[in-house]
């Protein structure tokens, strides 16, 4: 028997489903991570609110910034960059997105 598991948490998916669509809307990333909308909101407020993401308002939507700058919260610290990790996992661009 398989255990089902997931490479990231739900704070880390959300941070790639915003680094793939800085306008997403709160249902998309719920419907992305499978969670509820109250809990995307509270998954996002916690990002915000610990510096990982800026939030702005463009109308009656959110836009989203991603802190890619800023390092990896999960010990042992790497020093590694949230972008350099989101360029893995999320575009192949560049992780300029401060």
């Amino acid at each position: 028997m398989v255990t089902s598991w997931r490479f990231l948490s739900n704070h880390g998916r959300a941070l790639v489903c915003i680094a793939n669509d800085p306008g997403a809307r709160l249902r998309d990333v719920a419907a992305q991570l499978g969670i509820t909308d109250r809990r995307a909101h509270g998954i996002i407020t916690d990002l915000v609110e610990s510096g990982y993401v800026i939030k702005t308002k463009d109308g009656r939507r959110n836009q989203y910034q991603v802190r890619v700058d800023l390092p990896i919260p999960d010990p042992p610290p790497t020093g590694r960059k949230i972008g350099e990790v989101l360029e893995l996992l999320a575009w192949t661009g560049n992780a300029d997105t401060t």
